[in-house]
């Protein structure tokens, strides 16, 4: 757990920039035990499939998810395929209707293998 924390205080830029030209925004990433869960905001437009692509299109990107991918698995509920796993939104508290149309939040959960020291 120690080294996947220090990985992300300093995530590489390249891996920023890309995320950033996908059109994913306010990402965070929360831990409980083994579990990871990350939520972000996105464009109406974004598509994981699609966009997720073209962010690994970028070597250094793919360096990044492969590094990450030796710390984590896919939660027991993931379907094949799934790394990242979606979750269903089931309530959401918005501050007023204005802020609707502003994009989405993409929630995603996961699961690190070990849970040695924090």
């Amino acid at each position: 757990m120690a080294a996947y924390r220090e990985h992300h205080r300093r995530v590489w830029p390249e891996v920023l920039r890309e995320l950033e030209a996908i059109g994913i925004r306010n990402m965070r990433i929360f831990l409980t035990g083994t579990r990871l869960f990350m939520v972000f905001e996105a464009p109406d437009t974004f598509d994981p499939a699609r966009d997720y692509q073209s962010y690994a299109a970028n070597p250094r990107c793919a360096a990044w998810d492969a590094l990450m991918r030796t710390f984590q698995r896919p939660i027991p509920s993931a379907r094949p395929g799934d790394w990242w796993t979606p979750m269903e939104e089931i309530f959401a508290l918005l501050p007023s209707q204005r802020e609707r149309g502003r994009g989405r939040f993409v929630p995603l959960s996961h699961v690190l293998p070990h849970p040695g020291p924090s």
